[in-house]
C-alpha cells in the first residue's frame, strides 16, 4: 500500500467507527473526516466543499421544504380529512393509513410522511379500542417502503442516481425508474404488515401514564415565605422532585408559562404542577401557603385560576423527531418558557415515565414529553422544536385555494422531471420558489423543514470517493474483494450486496451507506461482470430496507416510544419484511437491470 492508501484507508475506517458511536453525530464526523482529507492532501482544498453542490443534495433540501410547504398550506389535510373519521375492522383501518402513508412517501420526505398519519393512527386506534403497536410499526415500515418507488422517494435514491451520472456513462435515473423493483417490492411489504400487524404486541405507548391535570396546586407567597426575592427557577429548585410553575399571578397581571428568571415578590400567586409528594416538598421548603390555607387581602379568587390557565394553556403529548434541536439537551437549559411559552411537566421513555428530575433529564430522539402549551404559540413551537403531536389538532390553517395551488405546483414539478423537460436539481427548487412567492410557505419554514445533518453529511461525503478513487484505495478494495465476488453467480452477488447493505445501514446512516458502498460494488459488479445498474440498484434497495431496529431508519425510532415497542419487536416483526424484500427484489433486480 503507497501512503496516499494508508492515509485514506485510515481514516475511512475511523469515520465508520465514528458513525458506529453514539454520543458523535453523524454529519460531524463527515465534516471531520472531509477537514482531515483536505489537511492531509487527500482532497484539493478549493474543491473541498463542492460536495454541497451535487444534485443530490440540492434536491433533497429541496423536496424537505415542499413536504413542509405542502403541510402548511393544507394540501395533506383535504387528502386526510376523510381518514380520520374512518370507522370499519382494525386491519381496514391499518391497511388503509399504511398504504396511503406508502403512497405519500413515494413523493415526500419519510418521516413527513409518517409524521401526518401517527395522530390518525392514534385517534384510530384509541377510539377502535386496538392497541397502538397494532398500526404504528406498520405506519413506519409503509413510510420506508413507499420510498423505493420514485427518485425522489428517499435520499439514497437520489445519491445512487448522482453516482450513476458520475461514475458512468449512463446517466442519471429518471422519475419512476425505480418503481421496476421498488413498486413490486413495496406492495408486497404492504401486504404483508396488514396480515401480520396481529403479530405485533397490543400495547399502548408509556406516556399515558403521565396526567397533566391530577396533580395541580394554588399557592401564594406569604410575607414570611423563604422565596421572595428569589428567581422562579430556583423556586422550582428548593424542594425534592420536578415542580413546574405553570402559572404566576401578581396583582391584575398574569403570566402563562412564566420565565425562569422572573423574580418573586410577595402577594404572588403560583400555579404549581407535579407529584404530590414533590408539591410538598417545595411547599414546605419555600415557606408558601396553599390555596385552601391562603387569604389574599385583594380577593384574587384563588380557586378559579386553574379555569384562567385553562383558557390559554393545554397539555398535550408530543413525540421528539429524529433532528430536533432538543436532543442531547436538558429542559433546564432550553428556555422552553421564555422563549417558546412551552412547559416541559414529564418524559416518557421506554414505556415508562422517566423518573429522576428534570434538570438532570438529556433528551433522546422518539422520547414522548407531556407539555404545557399556550394554544396561539402551538403551531409555532412545535414547529421550531420539530415536535410530532401525538393527537389530531387541526394545527394547518391554510385555505382551501391555498392548499390546491400548492399541490399543482408540486404535480407540475413532478410532470417537469417525468418528461425530462428540466433536471430534479432545477425542477423541484422552481416549484419551492413558486411556492414562496405565492405565499403557500414562509422562508422560515422552508429553512427549517430542511434537515440540516442530512445535507452536511451528504455534501461533506461525496468528496470521499473521489479519494478513494484518486489515492487508488478503492481499486485495491476491489481486487481484493473481486476473486470471491467472480465466483459467484450474478443474482447471488446482487443478494449479497443487498444483504450487506441492509444489515450496514442498521448501524450508521443509510445515506452514509450509500455513499460507502456504491463505489465498491461498482468496481466489484464490474469485476464480476455484473450490470452496473444491478449493482447500484442492490445498494439503493438494501440501504433503504432497514426494519431490524429502531435505530435503523428515523421513521423506526419516532414511533417506538408512541407505540410502547421494545429493541426486540423490530427484528421479530421486521425481519420477515426484510427477508421478504431480499427474495423478491434479487430476482426482479437481475430481470429489469441484470
Amino acid at each position: 500500500m503507497t501512503t496516499d492508501q494508508i492515509i485514506v484507508s485510515g481514516l475511512t475506517l475511523l469515520a465508520l467507527a465514528g458513525f458506529l458511536t453514539p454520543w458523535l453525530r453523524y454529519d460531524l464526523v463527515a465534516l471531520l473526516l472531509l477537514l482531515a482529507l483536505v489537511l492531509t492532501g487527500q482532497a484539493d482544498a478549493e474543491q473541498a466543499f463542492l460536495g454541497f453542490a451535487e444534485p443530490a443534495v440540492i434536491t433533497v433540501a429541496a423536496v424537505l421544504a415542499i413536504s413542509r410547504a405542502l403541510q402548511m398550506a393544507g394540501t395533506v389535510d383535504l387528502l386526510l380529512r376523510h381518514l380520520g373519521g374512518m370507522r370499519g375492522r382494525p386491519r381496514l383501518q391499518v391497511a388503509a393509513q399504511t398504504g396511503l402513508c406508502a403512497g405519500f412517501s413515494a413523493f415526500m420526505n419519510n418521516v413527513g410522511a409518517l409524521a401526518l398519519f401517527m395522530p390518525v393512527a392514534l385517534r384510530n386506534a384509541w377510539r377502535e379500542g386496538y392497541g397502538a403497536s397494532r398500526a404504528l410499526m406498520p405506519l413506519a415500515f409503509g413510510s420506508v417502503l413507499g420510498g423505493l418507488v420514485t427518485l425522489i422517494g428517499t435520499p439514497p435514491n437520489l445519491i445512487i442516481s448522482a453516482i450513476r451520472r458520475e461514475r458512468t456513462e449512463l446517466g442519471p435515473y429518471a422519475l419512476f425508474d425505480f418503481a421496476w423493483v421498488g413498486l413490486p417490492v413495496a406492495l408486497a411489504g404492504l401486504a404483508y404488515l396488514v396480515f401480520a400487524s396481529r403479530l405485533l404486541p397490543a400495547r399502548d405507548g408509556g406516556a399515558r401514564e403521565a396526567d397533566a391535570g391530577d396533580y395541580v396546586a394554588e399557592a401564594r407567597l406569604g410575607p414570611k415565605s423563604r422565596a421572595i426575592g428569589l428567581r422562579l427557577r430556583l423556586l422550582e429548585e428548593m424542594g425534592e422532585g420536578d415542580v413546574t410553575v405553570v402559572g404566576l399571578f401578581r396583582g391584575e397581571s398574569r403570566s402563562l408559562a412564566p420565565a425562569g428568571e422572573t423574580r418573586l415578590q410577595e402577594g404572588d400567586v403560583l400555579l404549581l404542577q407535579g407529584a404530590p409528594e414533590a408539591l410538598k416538598s417545595l411547599v414546605e421548603a419555600a415557606g408558601l401557603a396553599l390555596a385552601e390555607e391562603a387569604r389574599p387581602e385583594d380577593g384574587t379568587p384563588l380557586a378559579g385560576l386553574r379555569a384562567l390557565v385553562a383558557e390559554d394553556l393545554e397539555a398535550v403529548e408530543v413525540v421528539l423527531r429524529p433532528g430536533s434541536a432538543l436532543i442531547g439537551q436538558s429542559p433546564a437549559a432550553l428556555r422552553l418558557r421564555s422563549q417558546h411559552g412551552v412547559n416541559l411537566l414529564a418524559v416518557s421513555r421506554q414505556g415508562r415515565r422517566v423518573a429522576e428530575r428534570m434538570a438532570g433529564i438529556r433528551l433522546r430522539s422518539g422520547d414522548v414529553l407531556l407539555l404545557q402549551v399556550a394554544r396561539d404559540r402551538r403551531a409555532a413551537a412545535f414547529q421550531a422544536l420539530s415536535l410530532l403531536p401525538l393527537a389530531e389538532r387541526g394545527l394547518t390553517l391554510g385555505r382551501p385555494a391555498r392548499a390546491l395551488l400548492a399541490g399543482c405546483l408540486f404535480i407540475a414539478g413532478i410532470v417537469l422531471v417525468l418528461f425530462d423537460l428540466v433536471p430534479a436539481h432545477i425542477a423541484f427548487p422552481l416549484v419551492l420558489a413558486a411556492m414562496l412567492v405565492c405565499r403557500v410557505a414562509t422562508p422560515e419554514a422552508a429553512y427549517g423543514a430542511v434537515d440540516w445533518p442530512v445535507i452536511v453529511l451528504l455534501g461533506a461525503l461525496f468528496p470521499l470517493g473521489q479519494a478513494m478513487e484518486g489515492s487508488g484505495t478503492l481499486k485495491l478494495l476491489v481486487d481484493s474483494l473481486a476473486g470471491p465476488a467472480a465466483a459467484l453467480p450474478g443474482w447471488a452477488l446482487v443478494g449479497a450486496t443487498m444483504l450487506a447493505c441492509m444489515l450496514l445501514s442498521e448501524i450508521m446512516a443509510n445515506n452514509a451507506t450509500v455513499l460507502l458502498m456504491a463505489p465498491l460494488a461498482l468496481g466489484l459488479g464490474e469485476a464480476a461482470g455484473v450490470s452496473p445498474d444491478a449493482m447500484l440498484m442492490a445498494v439503493c434497495l438494501g440501504t433503504s430496507c432497514t426494519f431490524l431496529s429502531p435505530i435503523g431508519h428515523q421513521s423506526n425510532t419516532l414511533v417506538m416510544e408512541p407505540g410502547g415497542y421494545r429493541f426486540a419487536d423490530y427484528p421479530r416483526f421486521g425481519a420477515p419484511l426484510a427477508l421478504l424484500c431480499l427474495g423478491l427484489a434479487t430476482p426482479l433486480i437481475m430481470l429489469v437491470w441484470g
